[in-house]
């Protein structure tokens, strides 16, 4: 076992010695950092405007966890895309198959690398993590928790990249295809919900009633409409697919007095939880029975409503360990010599 590790830790240790002799990564970071601290000092200033300075540390920490979440996922792929069939096509990847390093040994060091590479941009935010805690209203439980799934959400990506770039010959193939599948989990996630909502819709009848003086007597006859809503709570779980709301919804809630939330996680956490309620469909309004009327106007706040519904964060995150490991596995048979078979055009190294 202690020379397998080993030999993951040579493949670790001559990929991350590439990537620090390179100039791009180190200006990328520093490019990381202005944005970050751009991001940092907007949101200080946004919070304050609106008289919610006290709670502007978990807005401030939200939102740079978040944005370590995108950069992460725009630039693991680029990282991890090309890890293996990149060296196919330099010609060093025979020449490392050929030592006594394994198929695993090599797929998992370059996974090690791309995973370190992205949490890089994890490291150089804690300064203004760390402005974020001075600020304070921050719990330790959200910033562990948060913590943890987005680095477990940086692996995911840098694996499926890895994965994707010993399944397909091609670097540049590869990259696509490992954008194209961040695209489906964080965008085409939020399309399929929006079209499947819009898709399948349920009718609601609406009785509206009203005094001809605005006193609340002397009642009208009362007015029946009927119009369509989107059934959104039908498709809420094709959300738990996302990686963004995987985040959210991990992360424990934090609300004021008011039950609204106070930071970012909290926020989507809300919005997402509110599509699982079912729609009234059966909608009276009567001036002249204040009952009807109070009811109409009693909304459910968000700490109401993320209590009464279900989280759906660890069905993301099963997915999408299965499916980062779906695509090493299937690297690891793509990549393992000697082959049995290969596609007519292409070569092992």
């Amino acid at each position: 076992m202690s020379d397998f590790f080993a030999g993951v830790g040579t493949i670790l240790s001559l990929e991350l010695r590439q990537r620090v002799r390179g100039v791009a990564a180190w200006v990328l970071l520093g490019i990381f950092v202005v944005l970050v601290a751009m991001v940092t000092g907007a949101v200080w200033v946004g919070l304050a405007g609106f008289g919610t300075e006290s709670g502007a540390g978990a807005g401030i920490y939200s939102t740079v966890i978040y944005f370590v979440l995108l950069l992460g996922t725009l630039v693991s792929p680029a990282l991890s895309g090309n890890a293996i069939n990149g060296d196919r096509d330099s010609g060093t990847l025979a020449t490392t198959q050929i030592t006594l390093v394994t198929t695993w040994q090599l797929l998992l060091g370059k996974f090690f690398a791309a995973w370190i590479t992205a949490l890089a941009f994890l490291v150089v935010s804690i300064p203004f993590l760390l402005i974020s805690l001075f600020a304070g209203d921050i719990y330790w439980d959200t910033i562990v928790v948060s913590l943890l799934i987005l680095a477990v959400e940086l692996a995911v990506v840098a694996a499926a990249g890895v994965g994707l770039s010993a399944i397909i010959s091609k670097p540049l193939f590869s990259i696509v295809a490992t954008y194209l599948l961040v695209a489906a989990l964080s965008v085409g996630t939020l399309i399929a919900f929006g079209l499947g909502g819009l898709t399948t819709q349920s009718p609601v009848t609406s009785t509206y009633s009203y005094s001809a003086d605005g006193s609340g007597e002397d009642c009208m006859a009362p007015e029946v409409s009927t119009y369509n809503v989107p059934r959104y709570d039908y498709w809420w779980g094709v959300l738990a697919a996302n990686p963004y709301i995987v985040l959210a919804d991990a992360a424990p809630s934090n609300f004021d007095s008011a039950g609204n939330p106070e930071d970012l996680f909290s926020t989507i956490k809300m919005g997402v939880r509110a599509v699982q309620l079912t729609p009234d469909l059966d909608s009276t309004y009567d001036e002249c029975n204040p009952s009807t009327y109070d009811d109409y106007r009693d909304y459910p706040t968000g700490e109401e409503i993320v209590a009464q519904t279900v989280p759906s964060w660890f069905v993301g995150l099963i997915i999408h360990v299965l499916l980062a490991a779906g695509l090493m596995v299937w690297g690891w048979a793509r990549t393992s010599t000697p082959a049995r078979r290969l596609a007519k055009g292409s070569r092992i190294a």
